[in-house]
């Protein structure tokens, strides 16, 4: 014999009043409802597209003319190759110097180094960076790099070895021209400068802003956390 089962009292009869355990749980807990049909996201004012070409050709002219300064300054720290001549012909001085290698070593350091500096300087110019700005810093640098390389060049030595030879004379030791025999040095400021410039654009640019900032000031609510709901007693019968 069992007991036909009733509602508690003060409960009304389908058990789902407020404080019943038998209370379903609230499917719209913790649920954030979206946007009306008339909301846009908040978004940062920005330039116009002629303000963001005109930035990106400061930035292209002002990097690639960067180079007259990186060429003087390849001149100034590369090592010098000796030569010497005997009238007849021109030779090392020093047939087992790495001077060679080190006019090499010195303009992709210095390359990294200008890569690292222009990089900082545009970031710091235009935060909000810009796929225009990017663009610009990767090219102006490459432009940079080959207006060094020509420029170191023709204010060094000279480049008519046996006329200076025979200007100088038999037994007398001078420099020979500047030469870059390793291009891929050229690649040393772009690259540079593109991996700081990612760097600081991604430890220190602007954050999208938040499209529920504005109906959540306090943030997103949380979901309610309490004892689950107990399931519902089998009748008799079942």
């Amino acid at each position: 014999m069992t007991a036909p089962l009733t509602p508690p009292p003060h409960q009304p009869p389908n058990g789902n009043g407020p404080g019943s355990p038998w209370q379903a749980p609230d499917p719209m807990a913790g649920h954030v409802p979206p946007p009306g049909p008339g909301y846009a996201p908040a978004r940062e004012e920005g330039p116009g597209l002629r303000a963001e070409i005109r930035e990106a050709l400061l930035v292209f002219i002002g990097v690639a003319v960067l180079g007259l300064a990186l060429g003087g300054l390849w001149l100034w720290l590369a090592p010098r190759v000796p030569l010497v001549s005997d009238s007849t012909a021109v030779y090392l001085k020093d047939t087992e110097g790495e001077q060679a290698i080190g006019i090499d070593g010195t303009f992709a350091l210095l390359g990294l180094a200008f890569g690292a500096v222009t990089a900082l300087l545009v970031f710091l110019w235009r935060r909000r960076g810009g796929i225009g700005i990017v663009v610009a810093l990767a090219l102006g640098a490459l432009l940079g790099g080959v207006v060094a390389w020509r420029f170191g060049i023709w204010l060094g030595p000279a480049q008519d070895v046996a006329a200076h030879a025979k200007e100088v004379g038999k037994g007398v030791v001078f420099d020979a021209p500047l030469e870059l025999k390793a291009k891929g040095a050229l690649l040393a400021w772009p690259l540079a400068a593109m991996v700081v410039h990612l760097g600081l654009t991604g430890l220190f640019g602007p954050r999208d802003p938040d499209p529920y900032a504005q109906y959540y000031p306090q943030g997103l609510p949380a979901a309610p956390s309490g004892p689950a709901a107990p399931s519902a007693p089998r009748g008799p019968g079942a």
